[in-house]
C-alpha cells in the first residue's frame, strides 16, 4: 500500500483537476472552495465552502467531485459542505486571478477586512477602479451590477468600448 502522504496528493490531484461548473475556466481549487481532502484506505473526505450559502452550483460541485474520485478510484467518497469561515474572493490563487483575466473577466481586487459584529450597509456605488482585462484601461464602468451569475458585474471600457464581466469582491 502505498503511503498515506502519496495517496493524499493523488487525491488531492484529483480534487484540482475538477472545474467550477459556473465559470469552467476555473478549477474548484484555483476558485478557492476546496478546504481540504482527506484520505483513509478506499474513502476520501473533501470539504468544501461555496462562494455563497445559496450558490446554485453547489450541488453540481458535489456531484463532479464524487465523480472524478470515484473514476480514480476511490470506493467511498464524502462531500463536506461549511460554511465558516465564510468563502472570499481572497481565496482565489494568483493562477485563478490569471485565467480568468484571460477568459476575459476582470479578477476581483482585494477584499474589505472583516470586522466582528454587524455588516454595515452602504450606499455607496462601487469603486470604478475595475482594469479592463482587454486593454488594460485603469478606469470602467458599470453597466449592471449583476451579471450571469450573482458573483459578477457587467462593465464596459470608456477606451476600447468592450464589455465584460467582473467578479465581485466578496
Amino acid at each position: 500500500m502505498e503511503p498515506r502522504s502519496s495517496e493524499v496528493s493523488r487525491a488531492q490531484g484529483v480534487v484540482a483537476g475538477v472545474v467550477d461548473p459556473e465559470m469552467p475556466m476555473l478549477t474548484l481549487d484555483d476558485l478557492g472552495v476546496v478546504r481540504s481532502v482527506d484520505v483513509d484506505g478506499d474513502a476520501v473526505t473533501v470539504t468544501i465552502t461555496p462562494t455563497y450559502s445559496g450558490c446554485p452550483a453547489i450541488e453540481e460541485m458535489r456531484h463532479d467531485l464524487r465523480a472524478a474520485l470515484t473514476a480514480a478510484g476511490y470506493a467511498r467518497v464524502e462531500v463536506r459542505t461549511v460554511f465558516s469561515p465564510a468563502w472570499s474572493t481572497d481565496w482565489i490563487s494568483d493562477d485563478g486571478r490569471r485565467k480568468l483575466a484571460e477568459a476575459g473577466i476582470a479578477p476581483p481586487g482585494r477584499a474589505a477586512a472583516k470586522t466582528a459584529g454587524p455588516i454595515p450597509l452602504t450606499l455607496t456605488p462601487p469603486s470604478s477602479a475595475v482594469r479592463c482585462p482587454h486593454c488594460g484601461a485603469p478606469a470602467t464602468e458599470e453597466l449592471s451590477r449583476f451579471g450571469p451569475t450573482a458573483c459578477t458585474a457587467l462593465r464596459r471600457c470608456p477606451s476600447c468600448r468592450e464589455p465584460f464581466e467582473h467578479m465581485k469582491e466578496i
